[in-house]
């Protein structure tokens, strides 16, 4: 009998390694996950920022845009585009010259 319950208590040890071991790597693995989602979350918040950086960006261009289409109509070009007039066109050839 006494055959029996060594070899019961042996293959019960064995188990109870196995499973140490295992609830071991689960444990490691959660960590490494945890660690990796928490890396995820972290970029999504610089995104975020980024993302609400490059939208204000955006309405405040659209914005602009919409005073420039008014002032185009009283005076059309910006200078530094190409569409912008110099009145007078003497004024104009002497600055090209001079330049």
């Amino acid at each position: 009998m006494e055959e029996e319950s060594s070899f019961f208590d042996r293959e019960r040890d064995r188990l109870a390694r196995e499973i140490t071991t295992g609830f071991e790597e689960l444990l490691s693995s959660s960590n490494a996950l945890n660690r990796k989602l928490e890396e995820v979350l972290g970029m999504t918040r610089e995104y975020e920022t980024i993302a609400s950086l490059w939208h204000s960006f955006y309405r405040l261009m659209r914005e602009s845009g919409e005073d420039d289409s008014a002032v185009e109509d009283i005076a059309p070009g910006l200078p530094g585009t190409g569409g912008h007039i110099i009145a007078g066109g003497m004024k104009q050839s002497t600055t090209r010259n001079g330049s």
